[in-house]
């Protein structure tokens, strides 16, 4: 099936498939769905059997009702596909489930490229966006339209942008996947307190990491994932690692043809 409902044990996830070839995987960032690799699926799937899912608690998935492990949910999906083996690419909370399911399974993973991701036990340094403390104090008010505006604020806009400055089609396709997870209260109920998470935590286990691997980031994007990327193309052996300009959290929406190639090219040399 090229689209479809695939029962995990708990819940049932979205997920869509096409292309033929090795399989490549997409997790979406924790704050949109799987619809942020729109710009994405028509040139992959050329090259390879490509997959996206939502996760639980985002797009057409299943709400959560208690904590998530990403990467249990992960293998589950994979295991009710068949599929044994795959790249697997992951953007935020994506590129951080991406690191823990490569070290939990590094017999499934042909190679792992992480976007705008940090790896479990991160400690950022600094203190927080002003916006990301406003996000909480509306999330705690009940002001979910404020919450939703300031997660875009915060992963589209960027540090160093007015919302004027992004392309606001980027801006309107980010805000409609949001609304879902937002409405469903989904990083309280799931990702607050994940379950069974990675120990030791991935930070500290980056060198086990033996496939080959990419790290990309966006230049405008905050510090403190800049500095992560660093962290996992230095951890990593033999990482390479792309910062691409002029973008933030999410780059694949914003220059998908740039973003695209870099893949493309990065996994045809493998």
């Amino acid at each position: 099936m090229p689209a479809g409902y695939a029962d995990i044990g708990d819940c049932n996830l979205y997920y869509e498939i096409e292309g033929k070839g090795e399989v490549l995987v997409l997790i979406h960032a924790g704050f949109v769905d799987s619809r942020m690799w729109d710009g994405q699926w028509n040139v992959f799937t050329q090259h390879y059997r490509v997959l996206r899912f939502d996760m639980r608690g985002f797009g057409k998935s299943d709400p959560a009702t208690g904590p998530v492990s990403r990467r249990k949910d992960l293998y589950r999906l994979l295991q009710e596909l068949g599929i044994e083996h795959a790249h697997i690419l992951g953007c935020s909370m994506g590129g951080e489930t991406a690191i823990d399911f490569t070290l939990e399974h590094p017999e499934i993973v042909r190679s792992l490229i992480v976007v705008s991701g940090t790896p479990g036990g991160f400690e950022m340094r600094g203190d927080p966006p002003s916006q990301l403390l406003e996000m909480l104090q509306a999330f705690e008010q009940g002001d979910l339209k404020r919450v939703s505006e300031l997660q875009v604020f915060l992963w589209v806009d960027g540090t160093f942008r007015q919302s004027e400055q992004v392309d606001p089609h980027v801006r309107q396709r980010a805000a409609e996947m949001n609304r879902i997870p937002v409405e469903n209260g989904t990083w309280a109920i799931a990702d607050a307190n994940p379950l069974n998470p990675l120990n030791p935590l991935a930070a500290g286990r980056l060198g086990e990491i033996s496939v080959p691997a990419l790290v990309m980031a966006g230049s405008l994007d905050n510090p403190e994932i800049l500095r992560a990327a660093d962290l996992l193309a230095n951890e990593i052996k033999g990482a390479k690692k792309v910062v691409i300009s002029d973008t933030a959290h999410v780059p694949n929406m914003e220059k998908p043809a740039e973003f695209n190639q870099i893949v493309l090219d990065f996994l045809s040399f493998l």
